[in-house]
């Protein structure tokens, strides 16, 4: 196991695989650091509105995602045990699946969209409200090319080939920041103009991703999309891992959004403070997540060829990666923090309140979430998904949720509650992986045949 030519990756296959996905995830989470300035250039109203409407598009974002990564799983299993036919039929399937899902849930929001938004979000300013009915009208119609952009992604990621998403998102991600500065500076369109920039950005991604596919040189070649017909043995398949992993992170975002109600009721001030905190946190987390996605690829494919002592290497091999990473990210973030802020044109209370909150998280950030994050990502590759679907959601109720909303509501923490919740949170998950990791339960599922 210690002569790296005897293992499925080498290190130039690991970095070849996981540096497109770090790049594409951080520039991403730049770009939507970018995006978030320009819009709080606006106003209070405007960034408070389109972080209450992203804590829905998350929702429906992180469910596609886990969706689309669960038939990737299944590809990467079939690539791995050289059975190309199977993960070229897996593959027409996860598109099929995806999108039938994300053209439904548009649809859905499309014609809920005011109650949505009054039930989740209760009373709010009516500036807030006004603009988060018009960019959530926008953001819901780019759901069916989020839902295709993720399935294409994940498909090519399963094949080893992370450059080409990387290359797409980097450019859609520019023409978003393009458009967001013509729209809402030149034309002074706000919160609308920001919106239809995402949208078109969107658009692209999936129209590119999808042609993509259509290269007859890769292991996996799709075409003839319009002849594509259910394939209800392999949906069965696809869906035994996605949804799970779907209910994990929906219930995830669906706990943000009861954490941002509490949040909402404690004034714009903490809204926007909160706001950029989240954006400021996911910033310093993205290259690690990175790793997590490619790990999915790595044990997958060893899974697929029958080499399990390698899955439990690579697991552990790029959760050490992932907390070099982590502490390196946090601590970068700490340094720009203020400068962001000041660029962002946040209000003094605001910007202090984010400081304080940043500070707290570089110190803990390190301490539990590699282990509550980056095995798990492996788990799932073997099919381990209900473990983590009840795990995560447990430990994401009892103390990201329940704790943080007794300690702002009954103690007037005021927003920190929401960091020392998620901390609590990661702990209690970082002990319950680990101990399951050294179980090797989790390599007794079989996700395809051989």
């Amino acid at each position: 196991m210690h002569d790296n030519t005897q293992h499925l990756y080498n290190n130039l296959d690991l970095r070849k695989l996981l540096i497109p996905i770090i790049v594409e995830q951080l520039l991403s989470s730049l770009m939507g650091t970018a995006d978030t300035m320009m819009v709080s250039n606006v106003g209070s109203a405007a960034i408070s509105a389109v972080s209450l409407v992203d804590s829905i598009n998350i929702l429906v974002i992180q469910a596609l995602s886990a969706l689309s990564a669960g038939g990737a799983i299944l590809c990467s299993q079939y690539l791995g045990s050289q059975n190309k036919k199977n993960a070229n039929r897996s593959a027409r399937q996860v598109l099929f699946v995806m999108v039938i899902l994300s053209v439904t849930l548009s649809v859905f929001c499309l014609i809920f969209r005011d109650p949505l938004l009054h039930v989740i979000f209760g009373k709010v300013e009516r500036d807030v409200m006004t603009n988060s009915r018009i960019y959530f009208f926008f953001t819901l119609l780019s759901f069916p090319f989020i839902g295709l952009y993720d399935a294409g992604a994940s498909i090519m990621r399963s094949q080893n080939n992370s450059r080409n998403p990387m290359i797409i998102s980097v450019i859609s991600n520019f023409m978003n920041i393009g458009g967001n500065a013509i729209l809402i500076f030149v034309l002074g369109m706000g919160v609308e103009g920001a919106a239809i920039s995402t949208l078109v950005s969107r658009i692209f991604c999936a129209i590119v991703v999808i042609w993509q596919l259509r290269n007859d040189n890769a292991p996996i070649c799709i075409r003839n999309y319009f002849s594509i017909r259910p394939d209800w043995y392999l949906i069965k398949k696809i869906l035994f891992i996605g949804i799970p992993s779907g209910i994990e992170n929906s219930m995830f975002q669906f706990g943000k959004l009861a954490i941002q109600s509490t949040v909402s009721t404690l004034g714009t001030v903490a809204i926007a403070a909160q706001a950029m905190t989240n954006i400021l946190e996911n910033l310093n987390g993205i290259a690690a997540i990175g790793i997590g996605i490619g790990l999915m690829t790595v044990v997958g494919q060893c899974l697929g060829a029958g080499r399990k002592d390698e899955a439990i290497y690579y697991i552990k091999k790029l959760s050490w990666l992932s907390e070099a990473v982590i502490i390196a990210s946090c601590l970068l973030v700490f340094a720009l923090t203020k400068p962001i802020t000041m660029l962002a044109g946040m209000e003094p209370a605001s910007a202090k309140l984010c400081f304080f909150m940043i500070s707290f998280i570089t110190i803990v950030k390190p301490v539990s979430w590699v282990l509550s994050f980056i095995p798990p990502y492996g788990m799932r590759a073997a099919g381990d998904v209900k473990f983590s679907m009840i795990t995560s959601c447990c430990t994401m109720w009892l103390c990201r949720v329940s704790l943080c909303i007794y300690l702002c509501r009954v103690w007037g923490f005021g927003p920190i509650a929401v960091w020392i919740g998620m901390f609590s949170d990661w702990t209690l998950r970082a002990i319950i992986f680990s101990i399951r990791f050294h179980s090797r339960k989790w390599l007794n599922h079989r996700v395809i045949e051989k």
